[in-house]
């Protein structure tokens, strides 16, 4: 198997991106529930070594050669590279895992919602990105959505969420995606998306090093059992590999703040997940704020063909 054949063809519709992002963000959902469910069997900077450790096993034998063949067209803009690897890989990762130790699954989904707005607001202050009124009005249907099932339909409840330190890391962790998904936009199409992740992995890794051993020069440590191995394999895979490649691909295709707003699926789905595995029943409100969020999505879909 090879990079080519993850590739999608040349020809690939706008539908087929929008089909890649929602793929991303169901596997991003399942990172969030499983971050959250195994917080404390699983210590937040040795869960991220871990994720990215597997997922550079899993890229290598893919990515290795072209991208060592492609250094002509990726050395131009290494420094965009470093920072991207940083921003999404390193810190993104880091920060939502040490938030969700310290606050809730609610607090962290909302603030997760603020991804698609992050990325119209600073792409507007210093990118030169415009939005359109329709793409804008999309963004705000899907985030009364989210605000909906984060609300379990009762408004009053926003008023009792209580914010901690854990809220400001999430809430950091957004800022890094939304630059992450800006600057992503002016890494050359020509350079491949597989390779270019391998890379990116491969610098977030290093990075990464120096917090995970801190980590356990503390006194960290994971059993290795079942539970913890399934979720080393699950994270290093799906939401790595899988959704970051779907997700560069998508933003290459439909733009950064198109893509942006299938974020807004995270919650939806973090719901369904959560009903799958956690036996929790599907509320109206949730089928409320689902409908919404898939308003809003199927809204910003249709000013792109407009």
């Amino acid at each position: 198997m090879t990079a080519a054949t993850l590739a999608p063809p040349a020809a690939a519709s706008h539908r087929s991106a929008y089909l890649l992002l929602v793929l991303a963000a169901l596997f991003w959902s399942g990172n969030f529930v499983l971050a959250r469910a195994m917080h404390a069997a699983i210590p937040p900077f040795t869960l991220a070594f871990a994720r990215w450790g597997i997922a550079l096993l899993v890229l290598l034998p893919l990515g290795l050669k072209p991208m060592l063949a492609e250094r002509a067209l990726w050395r131009p803009h290494w420094r965009r590279i470093v920072v991207l690897a940083l921003l999404g890989i390193t810190g993104f990762n880091s920060l939502v895992y040490v938030g969700l130790h310290s606050t809730s699954a609610t607090n962290g989904v909302l603030l997760n919602s603020f991804i698609p707005i992050l990325i119209v607001a600073l792409g507007a202050l210093g990118f030169g990105l415009t939005v359109g009124v329709r793409q804008a009005l999309a963004i705000a249907v899907s985030f009364v959505g989210v605000v909906t099932i984060v609300a379990h339909g009762e408004p009053a409840r926003l008023l009792a969420l209580q914010l901690n330190p854990g809220d400001a890391l999430v809430f950091a962790a957004m800022v890094c995606w939304a630059l992450y998904t800006l600057l992503l936009r002016a890494v050359p199409p020509a350079i491949d998306r597989v390779d270019l992740l391998t890379l990116l992995v491969a610098l977030g890794l290093i990075a990464l090093s120096p917090f995970c051993a801190w980590e356990w020069s503390r006194g960290a440590t994971v059993r290795l059992d079942a539970a913890t191995l399934s979720t080393f394999a699950y994270m290093g895979t799906l939401p790595s590999v899988a959704a970051y490649y779907f997700y560069n691909f998508g933003v290459a295709r439909v733009g950064a703040a198109r893509a942006g707003t299938f974020i807004h699926l995270m919650p939806a789905f973090g719901a369904l997940l959560s009903t799958l595995w956690l036996g929790e029943a599907i509320a109206a409100y949730h089928l409320a704020g689902i409908g919404l969020i898939l308003a809003g999505v199927a809204l910003a879909t249709r000013a792109a063909r407009r």
